[in-house]
C-alpha cells in the first residue's frame, strides 16, 4: 500500500505547510507583500513552465511535478488575495441588515478580481495541458477551485467556523459578509458530493491493472479531495482550527495571543429588543465591560420600530431608522472570541422575551 501511502502523506504535509506559509506572509507587515508577490510571480511561472514540461510525462515522478505544479499557480492566486493585491473593487464592510441579491452582490464585489484570476489561472492551465497524458495539474487546480468554491458558499449562508480568524487585518471586513450558523441547506450537499467524488478518485487507485502513474495520480488527487471534505467538516464542528497553523499563526501576530475575529449574528435575534436596555449595553462595551471588543455595529427590531447603532473609538450611538419589508437582523462585531461570547450573551438578554 506504500503506492497509496506516501502520495496521501505528501498531500497531506504539503497542504499543511502551504497554508501555513501563505498565513504566515500574509499576516507580515504590508511593506513585505511586494517582496512575497516577487517570489511567489517567480515560482508561478516556474511552475506554468513545469506544467508544459510535464504534459507528457506519465512516470510517478511526473505525477508528484504534476500535481505540485498545479498547487504552486493556485497558492499564488491565494496569496495575491489575502495580501490585498487581488481582491475586488468592493472593500469595506456589509452594510448591516443587507439581505437577498443586494447582499450577494456586495459580496461578488469584494472578490471579483480574486475570481477572474481563478478562471485566468484555469484558462492557462487547461489550454496547456489540453489533450495531454498527464493532467495531474489540471486536475489538482480545479478539485482546489470546485472545493473552494463550495466553501465559500458555504460561509456566506452560514457555518458555525466561518475562518474569519485567519484573515489577516486588512481584509478584516470580508467576515462581514459571512454569516455564524450551526448548520445551512447546501452544507449536505457539499459533503455528500465532495465524498462521492473522493471516493471516485481512490476507487481509480484501486483499479487492477491501473500504472504506477495512475494510482500516484489517483492517490494525490484522492487525498486532495479528502482534505477538502475535512475542511469542510471544520465548517460546521466547534473546533479551534487554527490550532494546526499555530506555528505560523503567532508568527504572523508577534504574539502568542489569538487574534481578533470578527462575528456576524443574525440568527436568534428576531425578538423586539429593549432600546433602553441596548444603549446601556453599548455603553458598558465603550467602557471596556466586555473587554477587547474593537468595533461593534448593526441592526435590530425595538418595539417602537427598527434601530441602528455602531461603536467605534470609544463612542456609542443608537438611532431608530426606516428598513425595507424583508429587513432581517445582523450584528457585527470584532474582539476576541472570549469576549464576542460574552458580548452575544449580553445582547440577547437585551431582547424582550430574554428579559421577561
Amino acid at each position: 500500500m506504500a503506492e497509496i501511502g506516501i502520495p496521501a502523506l505528501v498531500t497531506i504535509f504539503v497542504w499543511w505547510f502551504s497554508t501555513g506559509l501563505i498565513l504566515l506572509l500574509d499576516g507580515l507587515r504590508r511593506d513585505t507583500f511586494g517582496r512575497s508577490m516577487a517570489g511567489a510571480t517567480a515560482l508561478l511561472v516556474l511552475a506554468l513552465y513545469g506544467l508544459g514540461a510535464v504534459a507528457e510525462d506519465t512516470s510517478v515522478a511526473g505525477a508528484y511535478l504534476g500535481f505540485l505544479c498545479g498547487l504552486a499557480v493556485w497558492g499564488w492566486i491565494e496569496l495575491a488575495f489575502l495580501t490585498g493585491f487581488v481582491t475586488g473593487p468592493r472593500r469595506v464592510p456589509c452594510p448591516p441588515g443587507l439581505v437577498g441579491f443586494p447582499r450577494v452582490m456586495a459580496a461578488l464585489g469584494t472578490i471579483l478580481w480574486h475570481e477572474i484570476a481563478i478562471l485566468t489561472g484555469a484558462g492557462l492551465i487547461l489550454g496547456m495541458t489540453h489533450g495531454a497524458e498527464n493532467q495531474v495539474g489540471a486536475w489538482t487546480f480545479m478539485i482546489l477551485w470546485v472545493m473552494r468554491q463550495s466553501t465559500k458558499l458555504n460561509i456566506f449562508l452560514g457555518a458555525r467556523n466561518t475562518g474569519e480568524v485567519f484573515l489577516p487585518d486588512h481584509l478584516r471586513y470580508l467576515g462581514s459578509y459571512f454569516r455564524t450558523r450551526p448548520m445551512n441547506l447546501l452544507f449536505p450537499f457539499s459533503v455528500m458530493g465532495s465524498t462521492l467524488f473522493c471516493a471516485w478518485l481512490f476507487h481509480h487507485a484501486l483499479l487492477p491493472g491501473a500504472t504506477p502513474f495512475q494510482v500516484t495520480a489517483a492517490s494525490l488527487l484522492g487525498t486532495l479531495a479528502a482534505l477538502a471534505v475535512l475542511e469542510h467538516w471544520f465548517l460546521m464542528m466547534p473546533l479551534p482550527i487554527e490550532a494546526l497553523w499555530r506555528w505560523s499563526m503567532e508568527r504572523r501576530t508577534g504574539t502568542q495571543a489569538p487574534p481578533p475575529r470578527m462575528a456576524a449574528w443574525e440568527s436568534g435575534l428576531s425578538a423586539p429588543c429593549d432600546a433602553d436596555r441596548l444603549g446601556r449595553l453599548l455603553q458598558e462595551v465603550a467602557e471596556g465591560v466586555y473587554g477587547q471588543v474593537e468595533t461593534l455595529r448593526g441592526t435590530l427590531r425595538s418595539a417602537t420600530g427598527w434601530v441602528q447603532f455602531d461603536l467605534a473609538d470609544g463612542r456609542a450611538r443608537l438611532m431608530p431608522v426606516m428598513v425595507a419589508g424583508n429587513q432581517a437582523p445582523r450584528v457585527v462585531a470584532v474582539g476576541t472570541t472570549r469576549d464576542l461570547a460574552r458580548l452575544r450573551a449580553a445582547l440577547e438578554a437585551c431582547l424582550r422575551p430574554a428579559v421577561a
